[in-house]
């Protein structure tokens, strides 16, 4: 039997992958655009929906970078309305293990869990940099090598909480007045590095017994917490070869926590574009990249590599001649991908090598160089191309990334996943009623 296909839907935001000048896109921030998206997915028998979150507005230059969307509201109230309005569609957020407690993080898992009758999904993520920090008064307080620490700790905590009340610890017999079996439940103590806590968990045990973690690490610690911990890890390696090793990398470390291959799903982030014909395809391809990456776009991000003002430069002209600033106080705040670009010196080298050769502006290489779309080609071809991804342990699913919201992904819905479903390698219906129905997960103990 060939595997089947997990799926889940990112509203996405906050990057600049997200058009929120195109003519189509809707708000961030309205609920209705969280319904439409969510319904789409859910429509289209989608595993889950899932929210991203971050701590604290990028900066660039001292000021808010608003070339992309900017503000969003709290996860865990979109979370908990959309439960309302969908039935079977999982309900994942991101919520931070560094400047959040285990006791109230746990109390709001259960309680979406209750409320969504047992689709709650949580992505346990850590911060690294003080410059969020400070919106908690903690900046710098944790330094980075102990991140996974914590949050190790901290889900481990989480957990005893969850697990604190056994599945028949409510009665609620009328006739006889009983409602709990045993006034002893909910009690539960922890002490280690990070927390210090005793008292009585408050919410009963919910339809999953816990929600579904994921995690989305890319270092060597982060893959380990994930082997250990989650039960499905996010990634940025979507094609075949690096798939393929990051897919085996993760699942060859399970069995040092007892666990089985498929008790973690491996979930490659993946943007796409459809059109009749391949080559529309490529054309509509292109006209994307061009609105991800504006002129003004382009120099923010060549800014992130420089460490410079480079506001005085034309992004339809060469790179600068000067070599990146290395100094340790940075012109983007809060960006991750400040920490990827270890030797900025020598990545500068090659780009204006590789700019010089293709005789590319900096607007050219900067679409070159950063995020293209996973996908690009007709409903057959793309669906063709997921299929072979997961059939051959690349992958065992995608989170999809529209760059419209909240209408970007109504065309995959009605075009790609039908030829999956023919295929016989995605659902026709849900199965269950949780999120651990849908991926195919054991409920805990």
């Amino acid at each position: 039997m060939p595997k089947q296909i997990h799926l889940a839907a990112h509203f996405p935001g906050v990057n600049n992958t997200t058009v929120w000048s195109d003519p189509q896109a809707g708000s961030h921030i309205e609920f209705d655009s969280f319904v439409k998206l969510a319904q789409t997915a859910e429509r289209a028998k989608f595993d889950f929906f899932f929210l991203a979150e971050g701590l604290r507005l990028r900066e660039q230059g001292g000021q808010i970078y608003d070339l992309d969307v900017v503000g969003r509201p709290d996860t865990f109230t979109v979370l908990a309305a959309l439960a309302a309005v969908t039935t079977h569609l999982g309900l994942a957020g991101t919520i931070n293990s560094t400047f959040n407690e285990p006791y109230e993080v746990a109390r709001q898992f259960a309680s979406l869990d209750h409320l969504s009758d047992g689709r709650a999904a949580w992505n346990v993520v850590t911060s690294w940099d003080a410059f969020t920090g400070e919106n908690f008064r903690r900046g710098g307080f944790l330094a980075e090598a102990d991140r996974y620490t914590r949050a190790t700790q901290f889900l481990a905590t989480a957990r005893e909480l969850f697990d604190s009340w056994p599945a028949d610890a409510v009665v609620a017999d009328k006739d006889s007045g009983v409602f709990l079996r045993d006034g002893s439940v909910g009690g539960f103590r922890h002490t280690d590095q990070h927390f210090d806590i005793a008292g009585r968990f408050n919410v009963p045990r919910s339809p999953q017994g816990r929600p579904v973690i994921l995690q989305a690490g890319d270092s060597d610690g982060g893959r380990e917490f994930a082997a250990a911990t989650a039960d499905a890890i996010f990634s940025r390696h979507g094609t075949l070869v690096e798939g393929q090793k990051f897919y085996q990398d993760v699942k060859r470390r399970l069995p040092a926590y007892g666990r089985s291959r498929d008790s973690l799903k491996v979930l490659p982030a993946a943007t796409f574009v459809l059109g009749d014909t391949p080559a529309e395809a490529q054309e509509k391809a292109a006209v994307v990249r061009r609105q991800q990456v504006s002129g003004a776009t382009a120099i923010k991000l060549l800014e992130q590599l420089w460490n410079r003002d480079l506001s005085g430069y034309d992004p339809d002209g060469p790179l600068p001649s000067i070599d990146p600033d290395i100094s340790d106080a940075h012109i983007a705040r809060g960006r991750a991908s400040v920490r990827m670009n270890r030797d900025p010196v020598a990545v500068a080298r090659e780009w204006r090598s590789k700019a010089e050769a293709e005789k590319l502006s900096i607007r050219d290489l900067i679409i070159e160089t950063t995020n293209r779309q996973t996908f690009i080609g007709t409903p057959a071809t793309v669906a063709a191309s997921i299929n072979d991804l997961v059939q051959q342990d690349a992958a065992d699913g995608f989170i999809l990334v529209p760059h419209v919201t909240p209408g970007g992904l109504d065309e995959f819905a009605d075009t790609v996943v039908p030829l999956l479903q023919e295929r016989g390698v995605f659902r026709t219906e849900y199965s269950g009623p949780t999120l651990r129905d849908h991926l195919g997960l054991e409920f805990p103990a």
